[in-house]
């Protein structure tokens, strides 16, 4: 059975212990409340335990490297020992790649604990302990103190008031992935998951788990996932069906649509499904059509009453990322990931390559409200374009004039392309700059770095790229924020609209040694 964590890296001075600036003096450490409980419940759990930290006071000799020691070997007495130390002794000026927000701890740290950053778990205190995590592609938790901004906790991918409530929403997610016991290997088990291409994408982990441990697998999908189901492993078999309570412009029901569904499901021969939606969705109506078409055990998340449409109602937390929603799923019908699977998102076909020295932008997104301004974007691609990258620019089928603008006389342009071959050209990417959108996903299942031009209707926790290096950008407190609008509310569209060019370059930069490291394990 694979885990969701190998390891919790952890910042040490106001996260693990009272921060006291420069501190060189052992006596004046003080740990945080609850911190020796919640790193023991850690440890219990079989989870291995980092420290990576930023001490720029040896470089600015307000220490001693005997103090520092000293002062750490402190931290242990108090706190337990420690799997790994990893500590950047540099000062901002020294343009190091250790010193937090650059991911060199953090790469640091999974090496030496023997696993990769995907696998681990970042908690600290303020923003930088974040975005390391993120540019190397861990997970992170912000535990907020007096001195973290309020920008930093708005663009958190979540956020924990303690130490404990840390350690408390690890520990959960480790359980929701922990399968429930089943009686042997399933038969034919139907998967669904109806909508966009991202969100089929992002199901992949869960749909893997199904397949583990099941003769066959058919999904479900919407015609606007069909080309990214096509791009999933474990798939034996797809039913492409349009679902009127799910497809954003729906026709009128048809009786006999109905009718021919469910003989088309019946005739799959599926002994059970599991049913994995979207946060707004109900999975009850296509119960109803599965019990129907004569399927026998019913797995989905369900916040209403099922009656005897479900045979198992699973429940998730708000804001869970939504491959480990499914992964959750899955794991309450009985269905692990199988060991040396990663959890991350995955398609077949196109495996991370030599990298081909070139940034992929992609202009377009799915809805309004996601979308960076084009003129935004022209100067992103020019940016990048001056600071010495070449420059891809993609696009959807409806998308090649916007392209075409944003490519200016500085850019190529991709051309038509489909799904697969889009995942082709994003494998051989440097990084990818792109909206909340399919194309970010997909970057993520060929494990390329996203600098991610994020509107805050949905939460970056739930909908970011998962288990990939990458760079949140754009304003993370804007008032569209927890909206969900498909349409920007605010004049301007100030989420996007005022990223700026250099903020996209410098976060280029810092992705480049993990585009590197990817291609080196790849």
């Amino acid at each position: 059975m694979s885990h969701l964590f190998d390891a919790v890296l952890l910042d040490r001075d106001g996260t693990l212990i009272v921060d006291v600036p420069y501190n060189g003096d052992p006596t004046k450490v003080e740990p945080m409340p609850g911190a020796r409980e919640a790193l023991d419940r850690l440890r219990a759990a079989g989870l291995r335990l980092g420290v990576v930290t930023n001490q720029s006071g040896l470089a600015r000799g307000r220490f001693t490297a005997g103090q520092l020691a000293a002062v750490n070997r402190r931290v242990e007495d108090l706190l337990g020992p420690f799997d790994t130390w990893q500590v950047c002794p540099h000062d901002n000026t020294a343009g190091c790649r250790c010193r937090k927000p650059a991911p060199g701890l953090v790469t640091a740290a999974a090496s030496a604990l023997g696993t990769t950053p995907a696998r681990c778990v970042m908690v600290g205190d303020i923003g930088r302990d974040v975005e390391a995590a993120q540019a190397a592609g861990a997970a992170a938790i912000l535990v907020p103190t007096p001195v973290t901004l309020p920008g930093e906790v708005a663009a958190a991918p979540v956020v924990a008031a303690t130490i404990t409530a840390a350690a408390d929403l690890i520990l959960q997610r480790e359980a929701l992935v922990t399968p429930a016991s089943r009686p042997g290997r399933a038969g034919t088990v139907l998967v669904v998951r109806s909508d966009s291409a991202g969100d089929v994408l992002v199901t992949g982990p869960g749909i893997r788990a199904v397949a583990a441990g099941a003769e066959r697998v058919v999904l479900l999908c919407g015609p606007r996932g069909r080309a990214a189901a096509e791009l999933l492993p474990g798939v034996d078999e797809i039913v492409e069906w349009r679902l009127p309570w799910i497809d954003p412009h729906p026709g009128p029901v048809d009786p006999a649509g109905i009718t021919a569904l469910t003989e088309r499901l019946r005739a799959t021969g599926a002994e059970e499904a599991v049913v994995f939606t979207s946060y707004h969705q109900s999975a009850l109506p296509l119960a109803l059509l599965l019990r129907m078409a004569g399927v026998g055990r019913i797995t989905a998340i369900s916040e209403d009453y099922p009656g005897s449409l479900l045979d198992v109602r699973h429940r998730v937390p708000e804001g869970l990322p939504e491959p480990e929603r499914a992964r959750s799923v899955a794991a309450a019908a009985g269905f692990p990931l199988p060991d040396g699977d990663d959890g991350g998102l995955r398609v077949t076909g196109a495996p991370r390559t030599e990298c081909g020295g070139y940034v992929v932008v992609h202009p377009g997104a799915s809805c309004a409200a996601r979308s960076c301004p084009p003129d935004t974007v022209r100067d992103i691609v020019a940016a990048l374009a001056a600071a010495g990258h070449r420059v891809l620019v993609s696009a959807g089928p409806d998308e090649h004039h916007l392209a075409a603008y944003v490519a200016g006389n500085v850019a190529e342009r991709t051309g038509r392309t489909s799904m697969s071959e889009l995942a082709a050209i994003l494998a051989g990417a440097t990084a990818v700059v792109v909206a909340n959108t399919g194309p970010a996903h997909l970057a993520a299942a060929v494990g390329t770095p996203v600098v991610s031009l994020y509107a805050p209707t949905v939460p970056y926790g739930q909908w970011g790229p998962y288990r990939v290096p990458n760079v949140r950008l754009g304003q993370a407190a804007a008032p569209c924020r927890g909206t969900r609008a498909a349409t920007c509310p605010v004049e301007g569209h100030p989420c996007l609209s005022t990223i700026q060019p250099a903020e996209v370059v410098a976060a280029v930069a810092r992705l480049a040694p993990a585009a590197r490291t990817t291609e080196a394990a790849a």
